[in-house]
C-alpha cells in the first residue's frame, strides 16, 4: 500500500565513539563499525544512522563540527568511510549521516574568518551583536538578550577583540550559523550534495527547527528563580523555517531517489509536524518530537517525576491521530541524548530486565511510524551506576551541575540523583560486545567506563540465546517487514485511562492487530472485546500466553484476527 520505502524500515543509531574500537585507543571508530555490520544485518536493520564523524574538537562529542567534508582522524579516513558505506550497501542496508548545521565549531574556518573582524566578509555568517545600549561589553546583563544556553550559562559569548557577542544556543564552542544569510544556506547545500554524491542515503538533521530565528532577537520569558530567560520563542520553529527546509529540499533532495530525511525538532507541535512531513510540501520525511521523552519531567528540572502511563498514552495517541492522514511519525525510546529506556520506563532488575525491554520494544514498534533502535537497546542495556560527578563526561551534565550547585545553591546529592537517572552519559557507555575486559569495546582504556553489568549483558551472549532481547527485536523487525497492517494500518488507542496496561489496535482492510503491554510488576487482566477470543497470538515476550487476558508482569502480546 505504501510507496515510501522508509515507512517499512527499521533504523539503527550508532554513536561512533562508543560503538566499537578497532585500534585500541579507547575511542570507537569506523573500522570498529565495519567489524560489526553483520550484527546489525542479523537484527533486520534497514538503515544505519551515524552520529557525527566529522573533524571536531569534541567539545560536544562531535556535534561541534570544524570541517563538514572530512572524517575525524580518531574515527578514520574518507577511504575507510567509503569502505564502511560499501559494506552497508552490500548487506542491503542504507546509511544516513548526522547533519549539524544550526551551529558549527568555533574552530571551523567559517567562524575563524567571521570573528577576524567586523569587516570580515563572513562576519554575518554567524549571529554577532553589540552589548545592550548603555552597558559596557562584559558587564553583567550587557548580553544582547537574556537567553540561557541549553548547556548552562548565557547563550552569548563576548569576543574581546571586537567587543561584540556571538550567539551559541549550546556550548560557547558551538556558535550559531546565521541562516538569514543566503551564502550560509548555499554553502550548507553544497556540502550536503557532496555527501549524497558520495553515496550516502540521507540525513538526520540535528535541532533543525532552530535554524530560523525571530529578527530582531527578543528577550526570553523569565521565571521565578531562573538566571536566564527562556528564549525558545525566538528560535523554535522560527518564521522562515518552512521556507528554509523547502529550499533545502529543492537544492539538495529533489530528483534523488530513496533518500531519508528526518528532522530533530525539540518543541515541535503536532500541527507543525504535519506541515514539516507532508510529502506535498517537500520539507522532511519525518521528525523527532520530544513530548513523550519529556512526559516524566516537571517544571523543576531537578525533581524526578514518576512515569504516569496515562500521560504517555495521551501523548502517543495525539501524535498517532495528528499524523494519521498526512505526514509520518518517527518512533523511539532511546538515543544518544536519552537515558536507557529499560531503566527509565521498564524494570532493569535481574528479574524483569529482559521482559520489560521486550515489552517496551513491542509497544513502540507496533505504532504507526518508523522505529529507531539505539545501540545496545537490542541487548537491554541499562543506565550506568554513576557515583560522583567526576564519572560524567557529558558537557551538558557538567554544565548543568555547575549551574545548579554553584549558582543556584542546589545540593550535590539532589542534582546527582537526577543526573544518574536522566544524564546523557547513560546512553554513551561503551557498547557491550562480550564478557572480556571493557565489554570487548576496546583493548585500551575506554573514554567512558563500560557498565559493570557487561559480563551478563552483551551481544555475544544475546546472539547465542534464542530468548534474548536481540532475537526478540529481530522478530519485531520481521513483523514490520511482512505484515502490512504494521506499516499502513489505522491506529486506535484502547484503555486510555488504565495506569498499567498500554493497549491499541492496528487495522488494515480485513486484518486487525491487537497490542497490549503491561507496564508494571503486577499481573493485570485486560478488559478485551470478546471478539478477540479466537485470535491468533503472533508474538509474546514470555514463554506462556496469557490466560483469561491476564498479563504477567511486564508481559507484551500481539494478536491478529481477520475481519472478513
Amino acid at each position: 500500500m505504501t510507496d515510501l520505502w522508509w515507512k517499512s524500515a527499521v533504523v539503527y543509531q550508532i554513536y561512533p565513539r562508543s560503538f566499537a574500537d578497532a585500534d585500541g585507543d579507547g575511542m570507537g571508530d569506523l573500522r570498529g563499525i565495519i567489524d560489526h555490520l553483520d550484527h546489525l544485518a542479523g537484527l533486520g536493520v534497514d538503515v544505519i544512522w551515524l552520529s557525527p564523524i566529522y573533524p571536531s574538537p569534541q567539545d560536544d562529542n562531535g556535534y561541534d563540527i570544524s570541517d563538514y567534508q572530512d572524517i575525524e582522524p580518531v574515527f578514520g579516513t574518507l577511504e575507510i568511510f567509503d569502505e564502511l558505506l560499501a559494506g552497508v550497501h552490500a548487506r542491503g542496508m542504507k546509511l544516513i549521516m548526522d547533519l549539524v548545521v544550526n551551529h558549527s565549531s568555533d574552530e571551523h574556518k567559517w567562524f575563524l574568518e567571521s570573528r577576524a573582524g567586523k569587516d570580515s566578509p563572513k562576519r554575518d555568517w554567524y549571529w554577532w551583536q553589540p552589548a545592550r545600549e548603555g552597558l559596557e561589553p562584559g558587564t553583567p546583563g550587557a548580553e544582547p538578550t537574556n537567553w540561557g544556553s541549553v548547556f548552562g550559562g548565557s547563550a552569548w559569548e563576548l569576543d574581546e577583540k571586537t567587543g561584540e557577542y556571538y550567539l551559541h544556543l549550546f556550548s560557547k564552542k558551538q556558535p550559531d550559523l546565521n541562516w538569514e544569510n543566503p551564502e550560509v544556506r548555499s554553502a550548507v547545500y553544497e556540502m550536503m550534495n557532496w555527501w549524497l554524491d558520495r553515496g550516502i542515503d540521507g540525513f538526520r538533521m540535528d535541532v533543525i527547527n532552530m535554524i530560523s530565528k525571530v529578527v530582531p532577537l527578543p528577550d526570553g520569558r523569565l521565571t521565578a528563580g531562573s538566571l536566564y530567560g527562556d528564549g525558545s520563542a525566538g528560535f523554535i520553529n522560527g518564521p522562515r523555517i518552512h521556507e528554509f527546509l523547502q529550499e533545502m529540499h529543492r537544492e539538495v533532495f529533489a530528483g534523488r531517489d530513496a533518500m531519508l530525511t528526518v528532522g530533530e525538532m525539540p518543541g515541535v507541535t503536532v500541527d507543525e509536524a504535519k506541515l514539516f512531513t507532508d510529502p506535498a510540501r517537500g520539507e522532511v520525511d519525518m521528525v523527532f518530537q520530544f513530548d513523550h521523552v519529556w512526559a516524566d519531567r516537571g517544571d523543576d528540572p531537578w525533581l524526578l517525576m514518576p512515569l504516569q502511563l496515562t500521560n504517555l498514552k495521551a501523548i502517543f495517541n495525539r501524535w498517532q491521530a495528528g499524523l494519521a492522514e498526512v505526514g509520518w511519525n518517527s518512533l523511539y525510546w532511546n538515543n544518544h541524548d536519552q537515558p536507557r529506556a529499560v531503566s527509565r520506563y521498564g524494570d532493569d532488575s535481574a528479574a524483569y530486565r529482559v521482559a520489560s525491554a521486550k515489552m517496551l520494544g513491542t509497544v513502540l514498534h507496533l505504532h504507526r511510524g518508523t522505529p529507531y533502535i539505539y545501540q545496545g537497546e537490542e541487548l537491554g542495556m541499562t543506565n550506568y551506576p554513576f557515583r560522583t560527578i567526576d564519572e560524567f563526561r557529558d558537557i551538558e551534565a557538567l554544565g548543568q551541575y555547575a549551574q545548579a550547585v554553584d549558582l543556584e545553591g542546589r545540593s550535590p546529592d539532589e542534582v546527582l540523583t537526577v543526573l544518574r537517572a536522566r544524564g546523557r552519559d547513560n546512553a554513551r557507555t561503551p557498547m557491550q560486545w562480550n564478557a572480556t575486559a571493557h565489554a570487548g569495546f576496546t583493548t585500551g582504556t575506554p573514554w567512558l567506563a563500560a557498565n559493570p553489568n557487561y559480563p551478563e549483558i552483551n551481544a555475544e551472549a544475546a546472539r547465542a540465546d534464542p530468548d534474548s532481547v536481540y532475537h526478540y527485536y529481530r522478530k519485531l523487525a520481521d513483523l514490520r517487514h511482512t505484515e502490512p497492517a504494521v506499516v499502513d494500518g489505522d491506529f486506535t488507542m484502547l484503555l486510555p485511562n488504565h495506569e498499567q496496561l498500554y493497549a491499541y489496535t492496528r487495522r488494515l482492510d480485513n486484518t486487525e492487530l491487537l497490542v497490549i503491554g503491561n507496564f508494571s510488576g503486577d499481573s493485570v487482566r485486560a478488559e478485551v472485546d470478546e471478539a478477540w477470543s479466537g485470535a491468533d497470538l503472533l508474538l509474546t515476550n514470555l514463554p506462556e500466553a496469557p490466560e483469561d487476558w491476564t498479563l504477567a508482569p511486564w508481559q507484551a502480546v500481539i494478536y491478529k484476527r481477520s475481519l472478513g
